[in-house]
C-alpha cells in the first residue's frame, strides 16, 4: 500500500520539478520568438520501429540479478499523422507543446527482476523479490525542433505523454520466458518464480520533457550537444520524478534525443532523423546521468492490495550511462551501458546492465 509519507515526499519533489520545466520553457521561449516557430519545417513522413533488449548478460559478471532482462518493441508514426481525437486531447493539456509536430507511439514490453541467486527455490526475504511485468503503451510526442542540430539552430523541445497498461505477477509470463531462454542457452534454471509478486493490473501515466540544443558546439567538425530532461510518472506500478542530462559528441548528429531505453531510465527517442544532406553514415558517443525520487516501485514494494514479497527500497536512485550510436542510412544501432545505484537498502552495491537497440525508418 502507498505510504502517506512517500506521497508527501513525491509531491515535494515533483512540484519543484514541474516548476523548473515550465521555467526552462519560459527562458528558452525568446529564441522561438526571434527566429520563428521551428515547427514550420517540413514534417518527417517516415514510420519508425525500434527493438530494445536490456540484460545483465552484457556486464563483466554475466550473472542474473535484480533487473535482469527487459525487451521492448516500439512503433512510432510519421509526424502530423496522429488521429484527430489524439490531437484534441493534446490541445487540452496546458503544458503539452501541441504546436509542435505530433507523433503517436505504441510499444509492447516485458521486464523481469530476480534475487542475486536464481538457483534458490525458497523465498529470499533480504533480496530483491521475483517480479515480472508485461505491458503496452500508447503515447503522444510533440517535437518543436529542427531536423538537425547545429550552431545556427535553436533549441528544440519534445514533450511526451504516455499511458501504460499491463500486468505484474505470473500473468506477465516472466517465469516461462526466462526458463525457456535459460534452457535454450544452457544456463542455470531459475528456481524461485513461485515466490514472485502476485497478479495485479497496472496503469501509469508519464509526462516527460526534453530539450535538445540547450547547449551546442562545433569543434573542427566534431559536434557536441546537451539534452536536459525532466519526467514525472504516476501509477500503481511506478511513481517517481526524475531530472537528468545527456551529452552527445559525434559527426553529423542526427535529430534524435538519444537511444531508446526501457523505463524507468534516462529517456531517449524511438525516432531519429538522419542528416539527409550529407554522407549516409553518422555516429556519436554519449554519456548521461539522472537522479530519480522513487515513491512507488511495485517490483520492490510488492503488490498494492495484497500481501507479497517486498523489501525496503531506497527513495533516491541514480543512473549513469555511456554508449555509442551508429546511423547508416535509415537504420540506427546503439549500445548503452548503465550503472545504477542501489535500489533497496539491503543491496550490497550498484547494479549494471547493457542495452542494445536497433531502429529503422520506413
Amino acid at each position: 500500500m502507498y505510504q502517506a509519507s512517500a506521497l508527501r515526499h513525491f509531491i515535494t519533489i515533483s512540484a519543484p520539478l514541474f516548476v523548473l520545466l515550465m521555467g526552462m520553457q519560459g527562458a528558452l521561449a525568446q529564441t522561438d520568438t526571434a527566429d520563428g516557430p521551428q515547427s514550420t519545417r517540413a514534417p518527417d513522413d517516415k514510420w519508425g520501429v525500434s527493438l530494445s533488449v536490456e540484460n545483465d548478460l552484457f556486464t563483466p559478471t554475466n550473472s542474473d540479478q535484480h533487473y535482469t532482462n527487459g525487451v521492448r518493441l516500439a512503433f512510432i508514426s510519421p509526424e502530423d499523422s496522429a488521429p484527430a481525437s489524439f490531437l484534441n486531447v493534446a490541445k487540452q493539456i496546458p503544458f503539452f507543446a501541441s504546436e509542435g509536430r505530433i507523433r503517436t507511439s505504441y510499444s509492447l514490453g516485458q521486464t523481469m527482476y530476480t534475487p542475486d541467486d536464481i538457483t534458490v527455490a525458497e523465498n529470499q526475504p533480504n533480496d530483491r523479490p521475483w517480479a515480472g511485468m508485461l505491458y503496452g503503451t500508447a503515447g503522444l510526442l510533440s517535437d518543436t525542433g529542427q531536423q538537425k542540430t547545429g550552431s545556427d539552430s535553436n533549441y528544440s523541445r519534445i514533450d511526451t505523454l504516455e499511458l501504460t497498461l499491463g500486468v505484474v505477477g505470473p500473468a506477465s509470463l516472466a517465469d516461462e520466458t526466462q526458463s525457456f531462454v535459460h534452457k535454450l542457452i544452457d544456463s542455470p534454471h531459475p528456481e524461485g518464480w513461485d515466490n514472485q509478486i502476485k497478479n495485479e493490473p497496472i496503469i501509469g501515466v508519464t509526462y516527460e520533457r526534453k530539450y535538445r540544443g540547450w547547449f551546442e558546439a562545433d569543434l573542427l567538425g566534431v559536434e557536441f550537444d546537451a539534452t536536459p530532461h525532466g519526467a514525472v510518472t504516476l501509477g500503481n506500478a511506478f511513481t517517481n520524478a526524475e531530472l537528468g542530462t545527456m551529452f552527445r559528441m559525434g559527426f553529423d548528429l542526427p535529430a534524435d534525443y538519444g537511444p531508446p531505453r526501457i523505463r524507468p531510465s534516462l529517456p531517449g527517442s524511438d525516432f531519429f532523423v538522419p542528416d539527409t544532406d550529407g554522407f549516409p553514415l553518422s555516429g556519436y558517443v554519449f554519456a548521461g546521468f539522472a537522479g530519480r525520487y522513487v515513491a512507488r516501485d511495485i517490483t520492490l514494494d510488492g503488490n498494492t492490495f495484497a500481501d507479497s514479497a517486498s523489501v525496503d527500497k531506497e527513495p533516491w536512485v541514480g543512473d549513469l550511462q555511456v554508449g555509442l550510436a551508429v546511423i547508416i542510412g535509415q537504420a540506427r544501432l546503439t549500445y548503452t551501458h548503465v550503472y545504477r545505484t542501489p535500489e533497496f537498502t539491503a543491496q550490497s552495491g550498484a547494479d549494471q546492465f547493457g542495452s542494445l537497440s536497433l531502429s529503422f525508418r520506413f
